[in-house]
């Protein structure tokens, strides 16, 4: 991908990812120009007929019945991002902040704001030169929008508040003028269409969404190579089962899971008095399925969420005759994301929750089929993963902490005018949490499978255990393998463990599976938009 095209209507999750996570550059559609000065004109008139319009001629919230003249419009701007960048806590990590601006431009670019053309092309030399405004991470409702984290942003924008640039924290005014950035002089309405949005929420949540598919993807290869060195049995993944269950995303992950399982010589069949696996085996399909749906469902609402106008109020320019209509609305409302980014956070967890099980019966003596205890060959002398699932222990019993969902609280605020709020930041915010925890633990379940394969070879008295494995996991373990050596005695351990997370993070080891079952569908394009 060279660029990312902000139109307003095909900004997909991958491509927000490519451009905030990757530094793709990114360029406004002149298209989207056309539709942003149409709706400018409908601002411009009502502040000449001096039409009383929420947010262009009066104040705002419970302000909403003080008249603003004229001359005082620019400075009522000026104070609205001043007064509301109230955030607190640590900085969001930069990629979180660029996928914001981006967003925040791309939902500009629809045409439904009423701000100039420059704003959003400023915002966007702010993204291409990597300038970086200090965006706390706490401080938001979710409704009106995340006026907070947003407003931190606009700051910088006019030439205020803090940013990173070239590695170093400074002034917004030196940012800009060390970047070659001119600071934005707001005109009508501009302020509020700056920071009246759920771009922050939906920023979080489409990195995490991203990272969670890759979750699911990454615990599935893990599952798969911890099913063969349990010497699992496939009955389990027979496809009639499935199928009888009537559950896309089950009948998808079972079929994952036989993919990566096929031709492999160390996996078994019911025989003696072993007929069946324990859950953490069998039903890897049912729960990995229900995750994957979850993703899934998640995926389909932040997807729609890129594209959307969710800022107060939105202009609709008359087609045929001057002006147009100036509507009051709650798309700033983050209901819809809340809901959803606290099922996606539930949902790593189980992922989470699931891949420490499978660790744990490689670990555990009485469980592994003949592996050595906790994986190492001198146990007593050595402690081998013992620890290693005492940190994985930790992760998932943190993860039920975050998994508590934050979309059923509400506080009301300004003056009971905001009576319901969404909490969808918060949710995000989890959610990011525990797929970056859930990742981790998959990570330790991939390495200890990697150990116990090893063993198994061992065992077997074969110089690798490569041939052994089925043909879609071979490339895994080498991936693993290149990056962290056999662990033939104790070593300090969380330097392997880093690898293995960072293995995940770039996607490398999810790369090598060379098909998924499900794949999300591409944008449609602008033409079909409505």
């Amino acid at each position: 991908m060279d660029e990312v095209i902000i139109d307003g209507c095909s900004l997909s999750i991958a491509a927000l990812v490519a451009a905030a996570r990757h530094r793709v550059r990114v360029r406004l559609d002149p298209d989207a120009e056309k539709r942003m000065l149409a709706s400018r004109k409908v601002v411009e008139l009502a502040v000449k007929k001096q039409q009383v319009k929420y947010g262009i001629t009066t104040g705002f919230g419970k302000f909403c019945n003080v008249i603003i003249s004229e001359e005082d419009n620019a400075l009522l701007q000026k104070n609205l991002i001043m007064s509301h960048a109230c955030g607190q806590g640590e900085p969001f990590a930069a990629e979180v902040v660029r996928a914001m601006m981006i967003l925040r431009a791309n939902a500009l670019a629809v045409g439904n704001s009423g701000v100039r053309p420059l704003v959003v092309q400023r915002i966007l030399q702010l993204v291409n030169a990597d300038l970086v405004p200090v965006v706390p991470e706490k401080g938001s409702l979710g409704a009106s929008g995340d006026l907070a984290p947003l407003a931190h942003i606009a700051l910088v924008l006019i030439g205020m508040g803090e940013a990173v640039y070239k590695g170093k924290r400074m002034a917004g005014a030196l940012a800009l003028a060390e970047a070659h950035i001119e600071p934005l002089v707001l005109e009508p309405k501009e302020g509020l269409a700056l920071i009246n949005g759920t771009q922050a929420m939906t920023a979080i949540g489409a990195l995490a969404v991203y990272d969670a598919l890759m979750l699911y993807r990454s615990a599935t290869i893990a599952s798969a190579m911890t099913f063969q060195a349990l010497r699992g049995i496939t009955e389990a993944l027979d496809a009639r089962i499935h199928e009888l269950r009537r559950q896309k995303a089950q009948i998808e992950a079972a079929q994952d899971m036989r993919y990566l399982l096929e031709d492999s010589l160390l996996t078994t069949k019911p025989s003696g008095t072993r007929v069946q696996d324990a859950y953490a085996l069998r039903c890897t399909p049912q729960v990995h399925g229900a995750c994957l749906a979850a993703i899934q469902h998640v995926w389909g609402i932040i997807a729609a969420e890129l594209n959307a106008v969710t800022d107060n109020p939105l202009i609709f320019p008359h087609v045929l005759y001057e002006g147009g209509d100036i509507l009051s609305g709650g798309n700033f409302h983050g209901e819809p994301l809340a809901l959803a980014l606290d099922y996606l956070g539930i949902a790593a967890s189980e992922l989470a929750n699931l891949s420490e099980r499978r660790l744990e019966r490689m670990v555990n003596p009485t469980l592994s089929e003949g592996l050595p205890a906790f994986l190492t060959i001198n146990g007593g002398l050595n402690s081998g993963f013992m620890i290693v699932q005492y940190s994985a222990a930790s992760l998932v019993s943190e993860n039920k902490v975050l998994a508590h969902p934050a979309s059923v609280d509400s506080i009301p605020s300004s003056a009971n005018q905001e009576d319901h709020v969404s909490m969808g930041t918060i949710a995000a915010r989890k959610a990011r949490q525990i797929v970056d925890n859930a990742g981790r633990v998959v990570a330790m379940e991939m390495l200890a499978a990697c150990q116990a394969l090893d063993l198994r070879a061992i065992q077997l008295g074969v110089p690798s255990i490569e041939h052994s494995l089925s043909p879609a996991t071979v490339s895994a373990y080498r991936t693993v393998r290149a990056a962290v050596r056999f662990s033939d005695r104790d070593r300090t351990m969380y330097p392997d463990i880093d690898a293995v997370v960072a293995l995940l993070r770039d996607e490398g080891l999810c790369s090598t599976v060379g098909r998924w079952s499900w794949n999300p569908e591409p944008v449609a394009p602008c033409e079909d938009y409505v």
